[in-house]
Parts: structure tokens; sequence; C-alpha cells
């Protein structure tokens, strides 16, 4: 599978990839996280998990929450979700939706990031929504969360994000899809604002390609310790929330790592750290082995199977 090293200057290093990434990312969440507090619902919200009882500490204004979205915060790839919208509205064919299905039952079994699949997922995206407007995918990214992600939140780790919101603190999603959408997301959920992959865009276009790289890995390190560095923040009073080792560097970051549905490198790796692990899934042996339940076979020919029925009804 190729790298996505085209899409930027060959000359940058992985490492100044990553920076310029995370700092972009920092950016757009700065500028969105004041409208997103405009728009925030009034009211208590519902909680279903439990809090520790000495963190979050209420009142601490230096200290913030980083999420990780993809089967941490939601059921699933955000990306997976959004390429599925799209295809309902015609932006690709029948090809792409069968790999998207594909790609999804991969994620849902294996409960990890298959990283060629999720490049292939980028590359995919960037293609398709080249030459549209980013306030068009905007308002239709809007409607893709009401029909394919919304049902899809966990509810624990949505009652930990609201513990923090309770105690006065910031809260932040930081995910490798593109930050529209995690914006969007963010809002939805009443979360400050959110962290994502910033794609290209001239005069409100996009052109097809990303501003450094993919928000994943150390990159999302980067961005959380740029955002950090702007919000005035203290990372060793910071919780970060991720299910996936990949999330490591960001998890390492913050005073307060928590280990969400973890893989199973990543519950390996908290365990020996003894940092705190949740895990949502229900069912003894998707706790055991990292697949959430309802998934194993099933679910691969339920992906397929939607694909296929999707293409017939549209027929």
């Amino acid at each position: 599978m190729a790298a996505l090293g085209w899409l930027t200057p060959r000359r940058r290093s992985a490492t100044a990839r990553s920076v310029l990434a995370g700092e972009a990312a920092a950016e757009a969440a700065r500028k969105t996280s004041q409208q997103l507090a405009a728009d925030a619902e009034a009211g208590e919200r519902e909680e279903t998990g439990q809090r520790e009882p000495d963190f979050p500490v209420a009142g601490d204004s230096l200290a913030a929450a980083f999420f990780d979205l993809d089967n941490t915060v939601m059921q699933g790839a955000a990306i997976f979700h959004f390429g599925r919208g799209l295809y309902k509205r015609k932006f690709f064919q029948r090809r792409e939706l069968a790999r998207f299905a594909w790609q999804q039952a991969w994620f849902r079994i294996a409960g990890v990031e298959d990283p060629e699949h999720m490049q292939d997922v980028r590359e995919s995206a960037l293609s398709i929504v080249q030459g549209h407007r980013v306030s068009e995918l905007m308002s239709i990214g809007e409607e893709i969360y009401d029909e394919y992600m919304a049902d899809r939140i966990w509810p624990g780790t949505r009652a930990l994000a609201q513990a923090h919101l309770d105690a006065g603190q910031k809260v932040w999603l930081v995910t490798a899809a593109p930050v529209e959408t995690a914006t969007i997301i963010a809002r939805r959920l009443g979360l400050t604002g959110a962290l994502g992959t910033v794609a290209e865009s001239v005069g409100g276009v996009y052109t097809g390609k990303l501003v450094g790289e993919p928000l994943h890995g150390p990159a999302k390190a980067e961005a959380v310790r740029a955002l950090a560095a702007a919000e005035g923040l203290d990372l060793a009073r910071c919780a970060a929330y991720s299910d996936s080792h990949n999330d490591i560097p960001m998890l390492s970051l913050v005073g307060h790592p928590y280990a969400i549905n973890p893989d199973t490198k990543l519950r390996k790796y908290a365990r020996e750290r003894d940092w705190r692990l949740r895990d949502y899934r229900t069912g003894r042996k998707a706790a055991k082995v990292g697949i959430p339940a309802a998934a194993g076979v099933g679910a691969l020919a339920g992906g397929t199977a939607a694909a296929v029925a999707l293409h017939r009804r549209r027929r």
C-alpha cells in the first residue's frame, strides 16, 4: 500500500510532518471551540458511569481531558460511518462501499486498527471530497451523525467525559478522523472541541491533500502538546483516554492515562504501568480478547450483506 508521503514535501522528516499535523489540528480545534461552547445545550446530562472519588478535581483550570474517538467514544471508526453516508448520497460507487464495509467489519472483529486499511480509507476519502466545498461536507456530516453515529456512542465513555465537564474542565476529541467530522461529534456530545486530521482547502474547497499527515500515533501527542501549550494547561494534571496501543505516546504525555476498551497490546502495557482501565464492551469474551460483543464471523458477513442489500434497495 502506498504511503501518504506524496501528500507532503519529501524533504520533511516523519517527525516534522507529525509536528505540522499536530500544530494544524490544534489551530483548527481552537478556532472551533468558541463556537462549540456557544452551541452547547444547557441543563444536566445523564451520567451512566462511575467517577473516580478524587478525579477529576473540580475547579482545576489547569487540567483538561483528551479522548480518542474510534472504539473509545464511539463503536467502530468514524471515517467508515462517514463513508457509508457519502455513498448514500452518491459520492462514490458500490465497489468503494464494499471496501468500506469489509474494513469496518475487520475493525469490529479485530478490535484494532489495521494501518493499511486506515491508509486506504484516508486516500479514498481525500479523492472523494476533492473539489467539494468544506461547508457542503459539514452540512452532510451533520446528517450522517444522526443516521450512523449517534446510536454508537459508548454511554460509559460519555459519562467519563461529562465528569470532566462537570468539574469545569475542557474536553477534547483527538482523532485521525477529519477535523470537520470530529468537530460535529464533539459539538453533538457537548464537548469543548476536537483535534483531527486537517485536509487542505483553498477558498473553502478541498484540494485532495493533507496538512502534514493523518493525526495518528505520535502526531496525536504533538497535537495535545501544542494545544496544552496554547491553552496554558499542565499535562501532569490532564487525562487522556484511548483504546489503541497506537495512542501510547498521547497517553504517556498526561498524568492520568486511561485505557478504554483496550486492544491486547494496550491492555498489557496499561497493566504493567498500573494505568486505569475501563471496558464497556459486553460479554466475557469481548473483555478478554478485545472483540466487541456481537462481532465475530457474523459481523463480517453482516458488513458485506449490508453493502449488497443497500445496493439492491437503491436499484
